[in-house]
């Protein structure tokens, strides 16, 4: 198995690929630095919509054809948008890369882009949104992340609001393509049974052609955190706390992963067994980070009864504080094994290749070597760990509650 090679084309469009031995498939994806945080407050969920629409016909094909190609030849197509970007997915058998690659580059760059489309494509964006705010563990983290970054693009909503999703015109659709979806913007990323001159020829033809432009940039976050309810009559509350974490750049990234994999998550964690197991005080239970080229976080979620709400949520507070002070040699030795695990074992996926590929070119411009993320994570020492917890304690806190008010940490 050959490690990974990246290519760049003249017009800056970048080609990470990883072919892989004894599989016959192929999964490709287009990653584009742009998201929500890019947009501005008047087209809040335009990254999300062009997503959406670009399906509705592009290249000539309708939204039925695209999906009958695809799946002709038992193929799989889709897209997701976050906060900072946006990716086309196609997995399929390593011989028809090609109809995968020309299906993606259609999508970006000849999609339709119907007036009566945009109607019909807003009213199921709608739908999507209502969906979301009937469901707390989800609408949980738009709250806090306009609570965190409150009056910014990065804390606004992925999937925007009614006015804001009105409002978007084909012309902002057009326009969103012409500034982001540029080469220098974008990493077609490839893993699976692949000859990697061909698929240099195929993105060739597909992107070569593609005018240069600057890259844009987005505007900076800058977390502040506060508190946030919203009042529902149910049953259970519904609790995300958490505090500024750091950026994939950031010196303590990989000791902050471990602070958290040792503290909150998994069922072997403090949090979960002193919240759950030994108290029974929440049915959902554990932390996470989260991380952006500027910026990140650790929450913890919970889901409890409201009567226990409080308790729980003070409760889980005081462990991660109280891990910051004594975490043991023995949970930072698990903490660094489940990580290598989760690292190691999406190597042997297709598509977590691939993904890992384009997300780690988008970001850092290269991909980089897992040996070389494992020997960090492995090089982080117990008071690194520990500090790093620490650390987080003394930014402000930020809290998002469904169902009842809570008090904040002092």
């Amino acid at each position: 198995m050959s490690g990974p090679h990246l290519h760049r084309l003249a017009n800056g469009f970048t080609i990470a690929a990883e072919p892989m031995a004894g599989v016959e498939t192929i999964a490709v994806g287009l990653h584009v630095d742009c998201g929500a945080r890019h947009e501005e407050a008047r087209t809040n969920g335009l990254a999300h919509l062009f997503e959406h629409m670009v399906f509705k016909g592009a290249g000539g094909r309708s939204a039925r054809e695209i999906s009958e190609a695809v799946e002709n030849v038992g193929g799989y197509l889709n897209a997701f948008t976050s906060r900072d970007q946006t990716a086309f997915q196609a997995r399929l058998l390593a011989e028809n890369l090609d109809l995968g690659i020309e299906l993606i580059a259609d999508l970006v760059r000849k999609p339709h882009f119907d007036e009566g489309d945009l109607i019909r494509e807003k009213d199921v964006v709608l739908q999507e949104l209502g969906e979301a705010r009937d469901l707390p563990d989800d609408i949980i983290n738009d709250h806090f992340h306009s609570t965190a970054w409150p009056g910014q693009p990065f804390g606004r909503p992925v999937l925007g609001d009614e006015a804001s999703i009105a409002a978007i015109s084909v012309g902002d659709l057009q326009g969103w393509t012409r500034k982001y979806y540029r080469p220098e913007n974008m990493v077609l990323a490839a893993a699976g049974k692949i000859d990697i001159d061909r698929l240099i020829g195929m993105a060739e033809a597909r992107f070569g052609d593609m005018e240069t432009a600057p890259r844009p940039v987005a505007e900076p976050a800058v977390y502040e955190g506060g508190s946030f309810v919203e009042k529902r009559a149910l049953e259970s509350a519904h609790i995300l706390f958490g505090y500024e974490g750091v950026g994939y750049f950031d010196a303590d990234y990989y000791p902050l992963m471990l602070f958290s994999q040792a503290a909150g998550e998994g069922s072997s964690s403090r949090l979960f067994q002193a919240v759950r197991e030994e108290r029974g005080l929440a049915y959902s239970v554990g932390s996470s980070v989260a991380a952006w080229r500027d910026t990140g976080m650790l929450t913890v979620y919970l889901a409890t009864a409201r009567r226990e709400a409080q308790h729980a949520a003070d409760l889980s507070r005081g462990i991660l504080q109280q891990a910051a002070i004594d975490l043991t040699p023995t949970e930072l030795a698990r903490a660094k094994a489940q990580i290598r695990a989760t690292i190691l074992m999406a190597l042997e996926s297709v598509q977590g290749r691939a993904d890992r590929l384009g997300f780690q070119t988008l970001v850092h411009g290269r991909p980089l070597d897992p040996a070389a993320i494992v020997a960090k994570i492995d090089a982080c020492t117990l008071d690194q760990v520990r500090a790093v917890g620490a650390r987080l304690f003394e930014g402000r806190e930020t809290l998002a509650t469904v169902g009842p008010a809570l008090k904040a940490a002092a």
